[in-house]
C-alpha cells in the first residue's frame, strides 16, 4: 500500500485538494481525500508543494510505429502498397520496448492510443496501450479498445496521387474510394449475418470487408484524420450515411464549423499544436481553436500527434491556456475526455476510488514549460521516479 501525502490533488472528477491525499492498493485507488486514514504498513510519500493528477493520457499517437530513431528501417505507421488497407494492425508493428513509451511515460503519461498513419484512406487498427514495462506487446495493449483509421485531406492524394501517380490524386476520388469501400463492407456484412440466420455457409472471407464490419455495424470506434473544415463536414457526412461511431482527429479548422460539430455531438481530437506551416491545410491552424470548440460545447482532447514527442505535449497545451482555455477544461482534454474515446472512462481518466492507480506527480503547474514530471505510477506500479 502506498500514499502520496501532502500534495495538490486534481482528481478531475471534481475540485482541487490541497494538502490530500492519495492511497494507492493492489493497482487500484483506495482512497482520495483530506482526511483519509493512512494505516500503519502503507508506505508514505511525501509529495508536499507537488500536484498529483490522474495519468495523462495522448489519445492519438504513433508510438512505436512511426519509430524513433526515424529511419525507414523503424518506419511502419504508413503501408504504401495501397490506399485501402483495413486490415493492418498496429499490435504487428508495436514493440513494448519502444523509446517512445519510456520517454512518454517520464512527461506523466500513462495511456496513449496509438496507430497507423494517415497516408492511406483506410490505414487499419490502432489500440489503447499502458506505458508500462512489458515484454510483449500482450503486457501492454488494453484490450477491447482497437479503433479504425481513416484518412480525408491531403495525406493520401499526395501520397499516392503526387508521389505515386495513382489513385486517389483528388479529393473528390479520396471520398469516392471510401464510399466505395463502406459499401462493400456492409454488402459482406449483410451477407454474414443473412448467412448466420438461414444456417447456411458464410461468403469467401475478405481480410479487408471482415475488418470493417464491426465499424459498418457501429461496433468500432472510427478515427477519421482531417484538418480542413470542409474535409471534416465530408469525414461527417460518410460517417452519418454509413452509421458510423466517428471522431475527427486533428480537427484544425474546426472552429470554423464549432457551431455544427457541438450539434451533432462529435467528440474532437485537437492537434498537434506546435505546427508550421508546412501544409497549405494547416494555413489557418489557430490556437484559439479549442477555445472556440469549447464555448461552443463540443468535448474534444489534446494530442501531440508523436511517438516520444508527446512528452511535449502538456507544455503546448500551455500555450492555448495562454489563450483563454480554462486550465480545468485542458486537463479534463488530457485525462477524462481521451478516455471517453477509448471506452476506458471507468478505468482511467480521474482519481476515483476504484480507479486504476495510473497518477502521476509533478513539480508545479503540468502546463508551465518550468514543471517537470517527478514521479509517474501505472495500475500502482513506479515506472517513472525522482521523488
Amino acid at each position: 500500500m502506498i500514499a502520496l501525502t501532502g500534495g495538490k490533488v486534481v482528481p478531475v472528477s471534481g475540485a482541487p485538494l490541497d494538502k490530500a491525499t492519495v492511497l494507492v492498493e493492489d493497482g487500484k485507488i483506495k482512497a482520495v481525500g483530506v482526511d483519509v486514514a493512512i494505516p500503519a504498513d502503507a508506505q508514505v510519500v511525501d509529495v508536499s508543494g507537488m500536484w498529483v493528477t490522474p495519468g495523462l493520457i495522448d489519445v492519438h499517437t504513433h508510438i512505436s510505429v512511426m519509430g524513433e530513431p526515424a529511419p525507414v528501417d523503424t518506419m511502419d505507421g504508413n503501408e504504401g502498397s495501397s490506399p485501402i488497407t483495413p486490415h493492418l494492425r498496429v499490435i504487428d508493428a508495436l514493440h513494448p520496448r519502444d523509446i517512445g513509451i519510456t520517454e512518454t511515460v517520464k512527461a506523466g503519461f500513462t495511456t496513449c492510443y496509438t496507430g497507423p498513419g494517415s497516408a492511406n484512406i483506410i490505414g487499419g487498427t490502432g489500440t489503447a496501450i499502458k506505458l508500462r514495462t512489458g515484454k510483449t506487446i500482450d503486457d501492454i495493449i488494453i484490450p477491447g479498445t482497437v479503433q479504425m483509421k481513416m484518412a480525408l485531406g491531403e495525406n493520401p492524394k499526395k501520397f499516392y496521387g503526387e508521389m505515386k501517380k495513382q489513385a486517389p490524386m483528388t479529393r473528390m476520388m479520396t471520398a469516392a474510394m471510401l464510399r466505395e469501400t463502406l459499401t462493400a463492407a456492409v454488402e459482406y456484412s449483410d451477407a454474414l449475418r443473412e448467412a448466420e440466420q438461414k444456417g447456411e455457409k458464410p461468403p469467401k472471407k475478405d481480410m479487408k470487408l471482415a475488418a470493417l464490419v464491426p465499424a459498418v455495424r457501429g461496433e468500432m470506434k472510427v478515427r477519421i484524420h482531417c484538418h480542413r473544415c470542409d474535409d471534416i463536414y465530408t469525414a461527417i457526412r460518410i460517417s452519418e450515411e454509413f452509421g458510423l461511431d466517428f471522431t475527427i482527429e486533428h480537427c484544425t479548422e474546426g472552429y470554423m464549423i464549432a457551431d455544427i460539430l457541438a450539434e451533432k455531438k462529435i467528440p474532437c481530437v485537437v492537434g498537434p499544436l506546435n505546427m508550421g506551416l508546412r501544409k497549405r491545410e494547416i494555413w489557418y491552424a489557430d490556437l484559439n481553436n479549442a477555445k472556440t470548440l469549447l464555448e461552443a460545447g463540443v468535448e474534444f482532447s489534446f494530442t501531440e500527434d508523436s511517438s516520444a514527442g508527446t512528452k511535449w505535449l502538456p507544455m503546448h497545451i500551455g500555450l492555448c491556456i495562454g489563450r483563454g482555455l480554462p486550465e480545468e477544461a485542458a486537463m479534463r482534454a488530457v485525462t477524462i475526455n481521451p478516455a471517453r474515446i477509448l471506452g476506458l472512462q471507468d478505468r482511467v481518466g480521474t482519481l476515483e476510488v476504484g480507479k486504476d492507480a495510473d497518477i502521476a506527480v509533478f513539480n508545479g503547474n503540468p502546463f508551465l514549460n518550468t514543471t517537470l514530471c517527478k514521479a509517474t505510477m501505472v495500475d500502482g506500479n513506479w515506472e517513472h521516479n525522482e521523488l
